[in-house]
C-alpha cells in the first residue's frame, strides 16, 4: 500500500475537500482518498504509486493548486485490545 500526501494551496471549505476527493476518485484507482482545509492537505491511501503529475494536472483542474507531492509506503495500523509486551 502507498500513502501520497498533497499540500494544497486554496482549499477553503468543506465543500472545497469535497471537489478535490471527487476528482482524485474519478481519476485515479485509489482505496481511500481524504482532505482537510483547514491543514491544506489531501491524504491518497493506494495499492500502487500514482502518477504524481496526472495528480497535479488533475487537482489543477478543480482549481486548487498542489504545491507539494509526498510518496511512501503505507501500512494499515491494527486495532488490538490487548496491549503489546
Amino acid at each position: 500500500m502507498i500513502k501520497t500526501t498533497l499540500k494544497i494551496d486554496g482549499m477553503m471549505c468543506s465543500m472545497c475537500e469535497s471537489h478535490v476527493n471527487d476528482t482524485i476518485r474519478q481519476h485515479f484507482n485509489i482505496k481511500k482518498v481524504s482532505s482537510s482545509h483547514t491543514k491544506g492537505i489531501t491524504e491518497i491511501i493506494s495499492e500502487s504509486p500514482l502518477d504524481e503529475n496526472a495528480l497535479i494536472e488533475a487537482v489543477g483542474k478543480t482549481g486548487y493548486k498542489v504545491l507539494e507531492c509526498k510518496t511512501e509506503p503505507y501500512e494499515k495500523k491494527r486495532f488490538s485490545l490487548f496491549g503489546r509486551k
